[in-house]
């Protein structure tokens, strides 16, 4: 009897909670809408789904808390860190040791940058280099989002976290945050996936209404052919000036420009190839599931999910808003050469963005093609949203 009254206390379903059921559903509905409609599925399916497995009691798959105070001779020693988790919090499972290992350690976060690198032309940018203040400039909705979640209470290193969701950059957003704010990855990770999944749905009423259809139809002068020797100096000489100037983005930079170096030197295809397709996919699934495993009930159904969720949709809107003002700026300042649009691509939810603005050109002109001009934002928007993300941590960290 005994033993029978032991393997019922097993039995998950008796200690199913209503935040239980709760984190089911959302991880199930992650999962619909990255098969259904193709929303960020390389990040959202493996992330809902493993929200559902977390959230089954008694799995024993993630057993250990996300954010946890360490003392200082601990938390700066992985080894370490896995022993007192251990001792004062037990085995540890699967899901902790990828999140322990490889999401707080930053591995799998760089990696990506490495293989971001390695899919990345930086050729618009480099043919058209006034085009990275687009980028600068979209990095406003940053500061804007951070400074709105102070006002709500968020303290500064939760509102740093949330306000680098405004540089659509999600590999960027998990890294910043499992440094400052583990407590709030899942919903952070989450805003910066979905909400890029849909930028096609909120920046063409945004750009819409600050341009007008004149400003839309401008066409720009085909851009300059890029040579091979700057394509290779260009990740060369950024790694090194980001690196003296702003030397906690270095880790970012230096991934981003190492893969690129990769791609543009054209002596080492295979590791370019690997970078972009193998590496990229494992380091994906890991991603996945180590931001899925901080979507447990505990941590994730909490009213401050819900502000998260909507400061997101405020750092899309107003990093759309601030490029496209300034690209009317640009516009002025040119005698009406360059097209306002592209500054909207310069939140870098690469080629998304780029994507984006191109299909509202050709809607007001069929023949206006200015996807590579957008490109150079874009692009840049990358760069720039890894340096406040080092600024970010030079001051808060």
């Amino acid at each position: 009897m005994t033993s029978f009254m032991d393997f019922f206390n097993t039995i998950g379903l008796l200690h199913l909670t209503v935040g239980n059921i709760i984190m089911i559903a959302v991880g199930l509905t992650l999962v619909y809408l990255a098969i259904r409609y193709e929303m960020e599925p390389l990040l959202l399916l493996p992330i809902g789904i493993t929200a559902v497995l977390v959230n089954l009691p008694l799995s024993g798959i993630a057993n250990w808390p996300v954010a946890v105070n360490l003392p200082e001779d601990v938390s700066h020693n992985i080894f370490k860190t896995l022993s007192y988790m251990t001792e004062h919090y037990g085995e540890p499972g699967f899901l902790d040791l990828v999140y322990y290992l490889l999401i707080k350690t930053e591995v799998v976060p760089l990696l990506i940058f490495l293989g971001l690198g390695a899919m990345t032309d930086f050729g618009p940018l480099i043919a058209d280099p006034k085009t990275a203040l687009l980028g600068a400039a979209a990095q406003i909705g940053v500061f804007i989002a951070m400074l709105t979640a102070l006002a709500l209470g968020f303290n500064i290193h939760q509102a740093a976290s949330i306000g680098i969701i405004g540089g659509a950059d999600g590999p960027t957003t998990i890294y910043l945050t499992t440094k400052l704010a583990p407590e709030i990855l899942g919903a952070t990770a989450v805003a910066a996936y979905s909400y890029m999944s849909l930028v096609p749905l909120i920046q063409p009423p945004i750009i819409k209404a600050l341009t007008t259809p004149e400003e839309r139809k401008i066409r720009m002068e085909q851009l300059r052919p890029v040579s091979k020797r700057e394509k290779i100096l260009f990740p060369i000489v950024t790694m090194i000036v980001v690196g003296l100037l702003v030397p906690s983005a270095a880790p970012l930079i230096g991934m981003l420009m190492i893969g690129n170096l990769f791609r543009e030197s054209g002596v080492v295809q295979r590791l370019s190839k690997a970078a972009q397709e193998e590496l990229m996919n494992i380091v994906t699934i890991f991603l996945g599931l180590g931001v899925g495993s901080t979507m447990r009930a505990e941590y994730f159904l909490k009213p401050q999910t819900l502000e998260i969720l909507a400061l997101g949709v405020v750092a899309f809107a107003s990093a759309t808003a601030g490029g496209v003002l300034f690209g009317k700026l640009m516009c002025k300042l040119s005698g009406g050469r360059i097209n306002p649009m592209i500054g909207a691509a310069g939140v870098s939810a690469v080629p998304m963005s780029a994507r984006v603005v191109q299909r509202l050109a050709a809607q007001e002109d069929p023949g206006n093609f200015i996807l590579m001009h957008a490109m150079g934002p874009n692009v840049a928007g990358v760069i720039g949203t890894a340096v406040v993300a080092g600024v970010f941590l030079a001051l808060l960290g």
